[in-house]
């Protein structure tokens, strides 16, 4: 399919915020977004990330339309950190998280064997300040970062462990999409997690990921995972202290480490989140914006925020990690 002659030269790049493409002549988004499907997703493989301004999208039902006809497929988000509201099959709120604490910067699902390739945001509602949806490239991040932190994590990949239950985070429940123990169970033993219920019923869960992957149309080498996100250094100190004195070091509902199992220290995890810093991407939302992720090559976060913010996400074009040539070895059973 050809690309759409009027649609690319709108694209406006500008320093420090990522490309934006005001939609002109858009009154029906799902038409609009049917005839320049092409070239919008031309735009995210050149770019890593599109902001469209000007779409009238007011409700779930519409937004859904348009994210389907911009996706190959949506999929389910299984394992969140956070809770989520669905509103249709592969439709959600934005991750709940307290607004006056930044969410890091990530890649959706970098801890998973199965991933999304696009993401897509839509703004309902802005925010009265703050809580942008901010972006970061992924290659650029892997060659700001100190080579030896780059080459030990490459050789060992990193560790995710958490610990499930009804207080905090998402539930077993939430995580799965059940609660029946030996559904998920043969759910972690199917997607390389380690597990263990505890004396108490939750669960504790290990899994070990290659942190750096290659992407898999242009082969480009990403940093790609969680690791300064869900990291107990991460966290506001005063919740980690809590969360410590009740739960103990290893009852935490997230946390990261080596892939060898040391733990990374404070140090560690601020240098990688001040690489994001230096390279990050942000524009405030405006209702009726939509933004395009490729998730793989861009990370995304989520910056604190006043007032009511409605943002729906959905997890498109489902890719595998085996086709991203992970650095570590995932056995399943």
């Amino acid at each position: 399919m050809s690309h759409s002659p009027t649609l690319l030269p709108d694209v406006e790049p500008a320093p420090g915020r990522p490309p934006v493409l005001h939609a002109k002549s858009a009154d029906d988004p799902v038409s609009w977004a049917a005839e320049h499907r092409a070239a919008l997703r031309a735009a995210v493989a050149e770019h890593g990330s599109l902001l469209v301004r000007g779409l009238p999208l007011t409700g779930p039902a519409a937004t859904e339309a348009v994210f389907r006809q911009l996706t190959d497929g949506l999929m389910a988000d299984r394992e969140p950190f956070a809770p989520r509201r669905s509103y249709a099959d592969g439709v959600y709120s934005s991750s709940k998280w307290p607004p006056n604490q930044q969410m890091c910067m990530h890649h959706e699902l970098s801890y998973s064997l199965d991933f999304p390739g696009l993401l897509l945001f839509a703004c309902l509602v802005a925010p009265e300040a703050g809580g942008a949806t901010a972006v970061a490239d992924g290659p650029t991040v892997l060659e700001a970062l100190p080579a030896a932190l780059v080459e030990r994590f490459e050789r060992e990949g990193w560790l995710l462990t958490r610990t499930y239950n009804d207080e905090i985070g998402a539930s077993v429940g939430e995580a799965f999409g059940t609660e029946d123990r030996a559904a998920v169970e043969r759910y972690c033993r199917a997607h390389a997690i380690d597990f263990a219920w505890q004396d108490d019923g939750s669960l504790h869960t290990r899994q070990h990921r290659s942190a750096v992957v290659r992407h898999p149309v242009t082969g480009r080498r990403c940093w790609f995972n969680q690791i300064a996100f869900l990291n107990e250094w991460t966290m506001d100190p005063e919740v980690r202290e809590y969360l410590v004195d009740v739960y103990g070091p290893d009852g935490l509902p997230f946390n990261t480490r080596f892939g060898n199992g040391d733990p990374l220290d404070e140090g560690i995890v601020a240098a990688i989140n001040e690489v994001y810093e230096a390279h990050t991407l942000r524009e405030p939302w405006r209702a009726g914006d939509l933004l395009l992720v490729d998730n793989i090559r861009t990370a995304h976060s989520r910056e604190a925020f006043e007032g009511p913010r409605e943002v729906l996400a959905a997890l498109g074009d489902p890719v595998r990690l085996t086709d991203c040539a992970p650095t570590v070895e995932v056995r399943t059973a």
